[in-house]
């Protein structure tokens, strides 16, 4: 069997000019990469010569060809690799990529024999450019990085399709909409895990393509991206600095964009905001927010505005969202229009962990389910589960510990531990790194991450420590919340029209739990401070493995 070829020549009219005619690449599905020193644009063809030529008068900051071949290539198979190809250059980092959406596709029909391109010949070709030094890293340090997970070039599901052409054709029609105070609102609902962040990522980046195309009904906008998470931030700007037609400026923090546009006195056109659910519903003079609802205010700020949000990932008081609250500002807009997303992407469990999850959320203990594709354990110690995710991590990268926000009071050195409760084990937790998002920094395999650190991102494998705040009782067999040891205390900052406040404090921890939960995609582990929580877990894992 033929492998694969890489032929590479100067980005020069001289090259194209002595390839012999006979040549069988020149009519045959092929891939080609152009690189020069920082830019990169990767594409398929079965007239190679004649792109070559055009490319030679529209390309600039380019030096090299690199054609891809092989025998068992077919039209179907290098349309799929050239997207493939795409997200992997932009996961890597050696390059900016010129390539704009159209040039990949969302979505990538099946194929006769797609798995052995998928998976068997990607790994050769990623190897033949990895030795060829036209890329960086290796395939598994690129997947376990955010900003290939978050790859606007990444291929959405149908679902997620829909949703992207739904968008796009509510923004071109709602920007043209003269509105008085308030803009149009659409808001995406899905719970953790459904691929919202992805899909968001693939529609703003098509979004400022078209805004800089002049037959576009979007030609000139002016469109942010904002989101009030600092990591997810990090991860926004990184794809930026990839992707040519993404601008740095672009991506906001809600507070610093509400407060420039008023300042200029100036409507946006569209505002997207991720994870919405932290954005917030009251003053935050501290954080120089002095409106009532941010929300409201990118509403007078914009045409459109696009929501993607959670009511269950809620963190803050003064972030919580009732349903009343977004139904009043759904009113107040211009024009309005839901949609859910459903499917769980993140988690490759089946549907007895996920209700798991869920019925513990609802502080219900179900019995420990099995699923022979995700490990689901309890652990007797926290050191245990410990040894356990730096075993994951070794072989499959990017597995961590992270913790309920139980432990911020007992500083030692200027650093916060977790602590076991049954043992003299303690873990370092919640550091922070401005340039790096926490679980992408090697290190932090022996630290445990806060809320703050993981929600929006994904993990292979994570150890969820449950700290005092969470309780057994065994009497009512349920789960019992103690706020009072909930040390996040900007969390419940903001109680002022709250009904029941102790009710909304323990919405707060249960969400936070909710999301550690459903951060891995391979496995969950979880050990718990509390000796009953923890026995009672343990008796049913027991159980589980008898009826095996």
């Amino acid at each position: 069997m033929s492998a694969i070829e890489v032929i590479s020549w100067p980005f020069k009219q001289e090259s194209i000019s002595k390839i012999n005619n006979t040549e069988q690449y020149l009519n045959y599905p092929v891939i080609y990469v152009l690189n020069g020193n920082k830019e990169a644009y990767i594409g398929e063809t079965v007239y190679f010569k004649n792109r070559m030529k055009a490319h030679l008068k529209a390309r600039k900051n380019i030096d090299q060809i690199n054609l891809i071949k092989h025998e068992k290539f077919n039209r179907s198979a290098t349309f799929h690799l050239e997207t493939k190809l795409i997200n992997y250059f932009l996961g890597d980092e050696k390059y900016t990529l010129q390539n704009k959406s159209k040039t990949a596709s969302d979505f990538t029909h099946n194929y006769y024999n797609k798995p052995y391109y998928d998976q068997q010949l990607f790994i050769e070709l990623w190897q033949k450019l990895y030795d060829q030094k036209l890329v960086n890293h290796e395939l598994h340090t690129i997947e376990n990085k955010d900003i290939f997970k978050l790859s606007p070039f990444k291929e959405l599901s149908i679902e997620q399709i829909e949703l992207k052409e739904k968008v796009l054709e509510f923004c071109e029609k709602q920007v043209k909409v003269s509105s008085e105070e308030y803009g149009s609102l659409l808001v995406i609902e899905g719970e953790a895990g459904v691929g919202k962040s992805v899909v968001l990522s693939s529609i703003f980046n098509t979004i400022q393509e078209r805004a800089e195309e002049a037959s576009s009904p979007l030609s000139q906008t002016e469109n942010y991206l904002a989101v009030n998470h600092e990591e997810m931030f990090k991860t926004y700007k990184g794809i930026a600095k990839q992707v040519k037609h993404l601008k740095g400026k672009n991506f906001a923090k809600p507070t610093p964009l509400i407060n420039t546009l008023q300042k200029q006195n100036k409507k946006a056109d569209i505002i997207f905001v991720d994870e919405a659910h932290l954005l917030l519903t009251k003053p935050d003079t501290y954080n120089n927010f002095h409106g009532n609802n941010h929300l409201e205010e990118l509403l007078k700020l914009a045409k459109v505005v696009v929501i993607i949000y959670d009511q269950g990932q809620v963190l803050k008081l003064k972030s919580l969202w009732g349903a009343a609250a977004l139904e009043q500002l759904k009113r107040k807009s211009t024009y309005h229009e839901e949609y859910q997303l459903t499917n769980q992407f993140r988690m490759q469990a089946n549907d007895d962990v996920i209700n798991w999850i869920n019925a513990f959320k609802n502080k219900q203990l179900l019995p420990i389910p099995q699923d022979k594709n995700y490990e689901f354990k309890v652990f007797e110690t926290m050191e245990d589960m410990h040894e356990k995710i730096k075993v994951q991590n070794n072989e499959f990268g990017l597995s961590r510990v992270v913790s309920t926000f139980d432990y911020l009071h007992k500083k030692d050195g200027g650093t916060y531990y977790v602590n076991e409760s049954n043992g003299e084990y303690k873990m370092p937790w919640n550091t922070t790194s401005t340039k790096y998002t926490w679980a992408e920094k090697p290190e932090t395999v022996n630290e445990a991450g806060s809320i703050y650190t993981i929600q929006g991102f994904d993990l292979n494998y994570v150890g969820v420590v449950l700290g005092p705040s969470v309780k057994y009782d065994t009497a009512k067999d349920e789960i019992v919340i103690d706020t009072s040891k909930y040390m996040d205390k900007g969390a419940y900052t903001g109680t002022e029209g709250i009904a029941n406040v102790n009710e909304a404090k323990e919405k707060i921890v249960l969400n936070s739990i909710n999301i550690l939960m459903k951060r891995g995609i391979k496995g969950l582990y979880i050990y718990t401070s509390d000796d009953a929580l923890r026995n009672k877990l343990l008796e049913y894992q027991k159980a589980g493995e008898t009826h095996e």
